[in-house]
């Protein structure tokens, strides 16, 4: 589904190139949970933007359902990203809309007919459970509606994919859990293969089906959660699996 071939980003300071993601291959089959957990400045979010273009590569190929995505043109890749939903930390809503205009909108930017919105807003927002917010403006939402909001919207153009940059970091962990379980619902409900960064072992535990360790731009270890929380091999893994026991409500922490 997704696969990721000597992947490689820099940016330029004014000391030189600096290296964000070093030779990064990867493959996240069709209907994977696919986690990607490291620390702050391992690369995770400029990995994850690379794989819609909102951050050009340098080098390296990303092929999305037989689809390069780095070759593709901008009149193209504006196709593209329809079938690519997007999940932000921040929720990124626009505060002059009801839930019913955030969600509407990239339908509205598609070309879509009124009707045709209509009946996607509102089977969308049952989806998330939104409903009964769809005249309620941002400012009226609690955060947890906030990000439902935000993946409503991310699932309105019908997507294959959908990525998750740190999308429940701003939430209690309540509210997180049940983020968790929506997006876990609706890959259940929609086949819907799902990449998720965080830096939250809990949401690996929670939600995912396979994970890949990043660290310093390089991916330092991948395979099945189950596999990787019993069998660590990197020390970044044995880190966050360490700091996670410890936290208060996890138990012995695997």
């Amino acid at each position: 589904m997704i696969s990721i071939s000597g992947l490689n980003k820099f940016y330029q300071t004014s000391r030189g190139s600096v290296p964000a993601l070093r030779d990064i291959n990867l493959r996240v089959e069709k209907g994977d949970i696919f986690g990607i957990i490291g620390l702050s400045g391992a690369g995770k979010s400029t990995l994850i933007r690379c794989l819609n273009r909102l951050e050009e590569p340098d080098s390296g190929k990303i092929v999305i359902d037989g689809n390069d995505i780095t070759r593709l043109s901008v009149a193209q890749l504006r196709e593209a990203r329809k079938k690519i939903g997007m999940i932000f930390q921040h929720f990124n809503l626009l505060d002059s809309r009801t839930v019913r205009g955030n969600v509407a909108f990239p339908l509205e930017l598609a070309g879509y007919a009124r009707r045709d919105i209509d009946e996607r807003v509102a089977e969308i927002l049952e989806l998330v459970g939104l409903s009964d917010k769809a005249g309620a403006y941002p400012a009226q939402l609690s955060g947890g509606q906030k990000q439902r909001v935000g993946i409503a919207r991310a699932l309105a153009n019908h997507p294959e994919v959908l990525l998750s940059d740190e999308a429940t970091s701003a939430l209690d962990p309540q509210t997180t859990s049940s983020i968790l379980e929506l997006l876990a619902d609706i890959n259940r409900k929609l086949g819907l293969t799902i990449v998720l960064i965080t830096h939250e072992m809990n949401v690996i535990r929670q939600v995912c089906t396979k994970v890949a360790v990043l660290d310093k731009g390089e991916i330092v270890e991948t395979g099945p959660v189950e596999q990787m929380l019993s069998r660590p091999s990197s020390t970044t893994m044995r880190l966050f699996l360490a700091h996670s026991s410890f936290q208060p409500g996890n138990g012995s922490g695997i």
